[in-house]
């Protein structure tokens, strides 16, 4: 029994100056609450009808205790310590998904680019019930994503469903080594540089300075304006988020962040002479897949008025995780903080509220329906801007829909009709617009938000011109 609470104390002194007002406000109350968990403890191993060894049973109750937190805080054995430092560089083993979990169901948070996820189809949102035959349904999160990793060359069947009601089919993977590049460039519309970001790791600063030196050379003076491509884009780094902003801006805030101590605040502001776009004008693109770091980034450049967001409403995740590392060679991801964009604005159950609000086209809306945001995973943080309402609906401001709302099946026809006969997209009384299923030569869907973006940045040099003349 000794062992089992030296076990429990030296987890807290590792975290201890994050729960120190706590851990001595009430002292008889706390060594009463471990005891009870040592009583626990020893009712188990004595009498749970086979016998589980030690460490399972402790690794297990840090779990339960962590996650009981929030959706993002969590405990991480040493090899999952060590895969999540390889994460951070950019290269990871595995399959290329971004999961969550939500009532003991893995969910499909966004695929990563060009990895054997996204090639095999597989979409935001997904439901994974089964790996190799076997349910994952109730199994630990870490553990289901320990199933899906492996040696690079091996095999992998995950059983999936669009929707908890939907039909299950499967898929069959192989694992790869994935190396994971963040930034991708080119050039959209002979004078408008598209950039797309798809995480923030270490790797993201060096890829995003290639890209704008490469867009440069190519377009010279022709450039007329960046599209920064933020959709799906689970987030990452702090560290890269601030420095990504700073791309863009040339002095301000970026972020602040609060801790519980309300005197623990820390603003982190740009750097002079780091903007390497010089004022080019830029629009960012974000949907439901757009989190965390992501959104650091959007709020920032929204706030001083530096880009324009187009899209639908961003996911929500306004906290912050601090990796600590413990004892045993493994590691704590705990929320330690959230973060608040440069006009003080929490974005926590709420998300990015676009400038301009654009969907996709019907077919991209309706595989996307099922998409997850922050306020709707289990034990999410209220908003601190309006406690009142610990799980603030996704969809963004008053009276703007859902990002993941479809239009319902109900008079389609007249309103079919009527959309035709104004062409490709139609506008609600909101001013809200939305594409047509249309398909490029290729048979992929057109990308009617990045088109209405490139559009945008045209009318802008259009404007600009005929304002110099």
């Amino acid at each position: 029994m000794n062992k089992v609470l030296g076990a429990v104390i030296a987890t807290a002194l590792v975290v201890g100056p994050l729960s120190y007002e706590a851990a001595i406000s009430k002292p008889s109350d706390t060594y009463k609450q471990l005891d009870l968990y040592a009583d626990v403890f020893e009712i188990v191993r004595n009498q749970y009808f086979k016998p589980v060894p030690d460490e399972k049973l402790v690794e297990a109750s840090i779990n339960g205790m962590v996650s009981s937190l929030d959706p993002h805080s969590s405990y991480m054995n040493p090899k999952d310590y060590a895969d999540l430092s390889s994460q951070t560089k950019g290269e990871f083993g595995g399959l290329g998904l971004e999961v969550t979990q939500e009532n003991g169901i893995v969910k499909v948070e966004s695929p990563i680019d060009d990895t054997p996820a996204f090639k095999a189809n597989i979409k935001s949102g997904d439901l994974i019930t089964h790996i190799d035959g076997e349910p994952i349904v109730g199994v630990p999160l870490n553990d289901a994503v320990e199933k899906m990793r492996g040696a690079p060359g091996t095999q992998i069947k995950l059983t999936l469903r669009h929707t908890e009601k939907g039909e299950p089919f499967e898929v069959t993977l192989t694992r790869e080594v994935i190396k994971v590049p963040s930034v991708k460039s080119r050039v959209e519309g002979d004078n408008v540089g598209y950039i797309r970001i798809s995480s923030f790791s270490e790797q993201t600063q060096p890829g995003l300075d290639k890209a704008i030196t490469d867009l440069k050379t190519q377009l010279g003076n022709k450039m007329v304006g960046y599209v920064i491509d933020l959709r799906n884009n689970p987030g990452g780094l702090l560290n890269s988020a601030i420095s990504v902003s700073n791309t863009f801006l040339d002095s301000g805030e970026i972020v602040s962040t609060r801790g519980r101590n309300p005197d623990d605040v820390d603003h982190m502001d740009a750097k002079p002479g780091l903007d390497k776009t010089k004022g080019v004008p830029v629009v960012i693109l974000i949907n439901g897949g757009t989190a965390s770091a992501a959104e650091i980034v959007s709020g920032a450049l929204q706030d001083h008025h530096r880009a324009i967001v187009m899209g639908t409403q961003s996911f929500g995740k306004g906290s912050v995780q601090t990796i600590l590392p413990l004892k045993n060679e493994g590691g704590l991801r705990l929320t330690t903080a959230e973060y608040f964009t440069p006009s003080g604005r929490s974005i926590q159950a709420k998300g990015i509220t676009p400038d301009i609000e654009v969907h996709q086209s019907k077919i991209e809306e309706l595989e996307q329906a099922g998409r997850l945001h922050e306020a709707d995973l289990k034990g999410a943080l209220p908003n601190p801007n309006d406690p009142s309402k610990p799980n603030v609906p996704a969809a963004g401001g008053p009276g703007q829909p859902s990002s993941s709302a479809t239009p319902g099946p109900q008079a389609k026809g007249d309103k079919d009709k009527a959309d035709k006969d104004k062409g490709d997209k139609d506008k609600n009384e909101k001013g809200e617009t939305t594409a047509e299923a249309t398909t490029q030569p290729n048979g992929k869907p057109v990308d009617y938000q990045l088109a209405r973006a490139v559009d945008l940045l045209h009318g802008v040099a259009m404007f600009n011109s005929r304002a110099v003349n």
